[in-house]
């Protein structure tokens, strides 16, 4: 009996002996493996994508293969885009003030801001390879067609209010088109005449079904992955205070009927710099400007606004900062 028991107690020492030696060896290889993996000095994470999303109150599900990579292609470029992406946030504060009011007396869907914020990164003066120009980048003939004046001294496409309102009747003709926002929004890119072929040729009925170029095929998801970011910054990694935002610049209209030989003379009769004469009326093209017997209202800069020796206390979307 005693040499059972003694055996039996000299078998658990050996099980403990073994047990030991085993948590020794893992402690071991789980530390010589901390010592072999290389530190994570920074981390990139995959945006989610969402199975839906809304775009001007419409529904699209997401979740259908060609629609979440699409998404997803686009919202990774946003979110690992950094500099232009909080760039466009920061001037959103100064100019959606103005096309949101556009957008709503004219009873535009507010989402279509954002093919503003595609289409020309919120520059009113930026002007593409095609000669596109302006936030909403029309081209000289369409400009004209929905209303815009456009001579050697005067471009309105560079007229934040004048084109969002010129983009606006485009928007309302295509959708009596279409009846259908996302199409709408295709064909601001491809142009009514090949969508509406390719709706037919296809036999689909709906711009987001289409086979099309790839520039045009992104176009919608481009808009609405930019919608997400914006409508939840923070989720993608955008942390800002109001004092980051760029803050609208308070200016006083003046209406001008007769011509102006030299725009920096009117620009220092006001008190201002040509320099910011010229910022604040992108729309004006040459160092004078020609009426041609028209009224225009050019806005003079107030001196208070001009400057961040005051924290800007404007924050129109209080989504795009953090308390």
């Amino acid at each position: 009996m005693k040499n059972r028991k003694n055996i039996w107690i000299a078998g658990i020492s050996m099980a403990a002996l073994c047990l030991t030696a085993c948590i020794s060896l893992g402690s071991d290889d789980a530390e010589r493996t901390r010592q072999e993996r290389p530190l994570v000095s920074s981390m990139t994470v995959t945006p989610e994508v969402p199975d839906k999303v809304t775009f001007c109150g419409e529904e699209i599900d997401m979740t259908r293969y060609d629609r979440h990579e699409a998404l997803d292609r686009e919202l990774s470029t946003f979110t690992y885009f950094h500099a232009t992406t909080m760039l466009l946030i920061k001037r959103a504060n100064r100019y959606f003030p103005i096309i949101e009011t556009v957008l709503r007396e004219e009873g535009v869907p507010d989402d279509f801001k954002y093919l503003a914020v595609i289409e020309s990164n919120l520059d009113p003066r930026v002007q593409s390879r095609a000669k596109a120009v302006g936030m909403w980048q029309f081209l000289e003939a369409t400009g004209r067609e929905y209303g815009l004046t456009i001579t050697p001294t005067v471009d309105e496409r560079c007229h934040v209010e004048k084109a969002t309102r010129a983009a606006c009747r485009y928007l309302k003709d295509a959708y009596e088109k279409y009846g259908d926002w996302a199409s709408v929004a295709s064909s601001y890119n491809g142009g009514m005449g090949r969508i509406s072929r390719e709706l037919e040729r296809q036999h689909v009925e709906q711009s987001l079904d289409l086979w099309l170029v790839e520039e045009t095929t992104r176009y919608v998801y481009r808009i609405i992955a930019i919608k997400q970011i914006f409508e939840n910054p923070y989720k993608y990694g955008f942390v800002m205070q109001a004092k980051d935002l760029y803050k609208p610049i308070l200016c006083t209209p003046i209406e001008i009927k007769k011509d102006i030989p030299d725009l920096a003379d009117f620009a220092k009769s006001q008190n201002v710099t040509y320099a910011d004469l010229k910022r604040l009326n992108p729309w004006l093209r040459d160092r004078k400007l020609i009426t041609n017997g028209k009224a225009y209202t050019l806005l003079i800069p107030q001196q208070g606004t001009m400057d961040y020796r005051l924290p800007n206390d404007y924050v129109h979307d209080p989504r795009w900062v953090v308390k």
